[in-house]
């Protein structure tokens, strides 16, 4: 068996308050790892900043090292364990902003950092579109990451699961009303890779959106073993932990042959832009 302990962290960020929604993360880590032994806590997409910023983001983006992930990396280093958080990144250039999800260790190093490849709606304006899909070796596993919308496109699943991905973390601000659509996706996307999908969505609203929640951990057979329930959503943020067993993808891929079975040379469809 390989046991993971997986925490999904469910929050109602505010709008352009970095610091605030900094303090807010340090207290659920804090109260998380005195509560039970952890490995990876997943916050949801864009945490520290809230969705609905705007031309503010010009003045919220962050560079990675910076001051948002070093002060996480203090807490990941304290505990001993993995932080995986949605930000703004500022790029080289100023004027370059990323939707990112950074990756940290628990020695406090950096492990990865994700832009989004795919951008919704008013994010085209203000960000810049990932382009590269990377897995990590962690302690306890392979670790995929996408964001939000990338859910919905089955290519970056499958991509970060021939490239070894075991859990496929989800940070995400998905709005309502589409519910149903979330959840398909999120099983989906486990089904398809015989692959562990540990999903965190937002709650709460701003401007023009409003951000239902339901976050989940889905097994490699479309299982919902985790699932932050609807009455927790009215809270300030919410949370479950669950136990997982990475051993289990293994066997369901040996079972299934699902990525075995596939024929890339009848694909080409795929890789053309219509």
């Amino acid at each position: 068996m390989r046991e993971v302990n997986v925490a999904i962290v469910q929050t109602i960020p505010i709008v352009g308050a970095v610091e605030e929604n900094l303090e807010r993360m340090d207290r659920r880590i804090q109260s998380i790892c005195t509560s039970s032994h952890v490995d990876l806590i997943v916050f949801p997409e864009l945490s520290t900043t809230g969705y609905e910023c705007g031309v503010r983001f010009n003045d919220l983006a962050e560079r990675v090292p910076g001051h948002t992930t070093n002060y996480l990396a203090r807490r990941a280093s304290e505990f001993g364990i993995h932080l995986l958080f949605g930000m703004a990144q500022k790029g080289k250039m100023d004027s370059v902003i990323y939707n990112a999800a950074v990756l940290i260790g628990p020695d406090g190093e950096i492990l990865d950092v994700y832009h989004k490849a795919h951008l919704k709606g008013e994010e085209k304006l203000i960000f810049r579109p990932g382009y590269r899909y990377s897995v990590t070796e962690t302690g306890f596993g392979t670790v995929g990451v996408m964001l939000g919308w990338d859910l919905a496109f089955p290519e970056v699943a499958r991509t970060l699961a021939l490239q070894g991905a075991e859990m496929l973390c989800v940070p995400s601000n998905w709005e309502s009303p589409h519910a149903g659509e979330w959840r398909a996706y999120c099983s989906a996307r486990a089904y398809e890779n015989s692959a562990f999908v540990v999903a965190t969505n937002r709650t709460g609203e701003e401007y023009t959106y409003a951000f239902f929640g339901d976050s989940v951990v889905i097994g490699p057979r479309g299982q919902v073993l985790s699932a932050v329930e609807s009455a927790d959503q009215e809270q300030e943020d919410a949370c479950q932990t669950i136990r997982i067993d990475l051993s289990e993808v293994q066997r369901a891929r040996k079972e299934f042959k699902l990525l075995q079975s596939r024929l890339p040379r009848t694909y080409r469809e795929v890789v053309k832009m219509y």
